[in-house]
């Protein structure tokens, strides 16, 4: 995991003990929850991020003195691990709040944790609408655009498309059903006259992609709407360029755009793809580009959208943190409701709406493109996530609990 051991993922309390000592006031805990064995690709780049953002708070003199302590914790991609180690960072830790979570199905079992609890729970990178709406509740907030904004984002270009037959493929959990789902809905109402003539879901990191492949291709569909990402998303390109699959036919895909998975297709990436992702060596304004240089000067490695999450994710507790009068849950929550942050994209400030404790952070939406042997974005623009939501009339219906 680049360099970072399991025991340190598992049980690495991130402080600096000489710093902590000689500023005033006990430390301010996280407890971080995370798949960094399951998903490193994302998470490894993460970590480091979050690493970094936590140095440079506490170098700066902590919180209003008192410096933030992580303490992580790796759920090993399993929604029972992810509870049992909120629990034990809950009463054996102590700490004042809880955050990360990447799968969706672990988003949810921690927000339902949060709630039982009664413990802030800031999600960071779970992409499940239901995190916020169906299931939402009071304690759980997430900062990256959901499903359902980077599916809206995506249809805006989709249906600028001639294509009228589309077919599906997306890993078989909450986030590629939900992604799938609202992509169909949101295209029809775009364009009436599609129709969708086949829709695959394999098992999330065991697919088939040749059996795949071949039953997308016999469904003679005229564009794609690809979910699959890491190794799936590798070997779906691999066994889609093999047979043919991509001549021709347009794709519209969530996430390829990310430089987690985009750069290890090589010379293999997909050009032409409508994707959402991160054009990290592209992004030129003051606060990327500081970002992204103190990144390559603290870990000799360029940034991933990981990074970024990462991030802003601290950003954000950190601006709750020196705005509330206490460190205790109902302040914070008060506080993160509404609460307003800058995003080291430089695209402005985010703002997590008090209506349903979901982030306006947007992503990058653009094309593919193979520049030197690697996958990069082009045409890229960056899309508000303030701009993709449903009405608020709508969004009540859709969240069963108050705020």
């Amino acid at each position: 995991m680049s360099g970072v051991s399991r025991r340190v993922v598992m049980t690495g309390v991130l402080a600096a003990p000489m710093l902590a000592r000689a500023q005033a006031g006990a430390p301010i805990k996280i407890g971080e929850v995370n798949s960094y064995t399951s998903q490193p690709a994302f998470l490894a780049p993460y970590r480091n991020s979050w690493i970094l953002a936590v140095e440079q708070i506490n170098a700066a003199g902590g919180i209003n003195g008192r410096p933030l302590e992580t303490i992580f914790r790796d759920d090993g991609g399993k929604p029972e691990d992810a509870v049992r180690h909120a629990g034990e960072l809950i009463n054996n830790e102590k700490v004042d709040l809880l955050a990360g979570g990447f799968l969706s199905n672990i988003g949810l079992a921690l927000g339902d944790f949060a709630n039982q609890n009664r413990k802030l729970y800031i999600a960071s990178e779970p992409l499940t609408d239901a995190l916020v709406w169906a299931r939402g509740n009071r304690y759980t907030f997430r900062l990256r655009p959901s499903t359902y904004m980077q599916c809206a984002m995506l249809v805006e270009e989709a249906a600028k498309l001639p294509a009228r037959r589309w077919a599906m493929v997306a890993p078989n959990y909450e986030y590629g059903q939900s992604s799938v789902r609202w992509f169909k809905e949101l295209l029809t109402r775009a364009k009436p006259d599609v129709e969708f003539v086949a829709e695959q879901f394999p098992a999330l990191g065991r697919i088939d992609a040749g059996a795949t492949v071949q039953a997308l291709a016999g469904a003679r569909p005229e564009a794609i709407f690809n979910v699959t990402f890491g190794a799936d998303l590798t070997n779906f390109v691999r066994q889609g360029n093999t047979r043919g699959l991509f001549e021709h036919r347009s794709v519209v895909s969530v996430l390829t755009g990310e430089p987690e998975y985009l750069e290890p297709l090589g010379d293999e990436a997909p050009e032409g793809w409508i994707v959402t992702g991160y054009p990290w060596e592209q992004i030129d304004n003051p606060t990327h580009t500081a970002f992204r240089a103190a990144y390559k000067a603290r870990w000799n490695a360029d940034p991933k959208l990981g990074s970024v999450v990462a991030r802003d994710t601290v950003t954000a507790i950190a601006a709750a943190l020196r705005k509330t009068s206490a460190i205790e849950t109902e302040a914070l929550i008060a506080t993160f409701r509404g609460l307003t942050f800058p995003t080291s994209f430089g695209t402005g400030d985010v703002t997590f709406r008090a209506i349903d404790h979901q982030s306006t952070l947007g992503a990058f939406v653009g094309k593919t493109a193979l520049r030197n042997g690697r996958g990069t974005m082009t045409d890229w623009r960056y899309a508000d996530g303030a701009k993709y939501f449903p009405t608020d009339e709508v969004v009540r219906t859709l969240r069963t609990a108050p705020v």
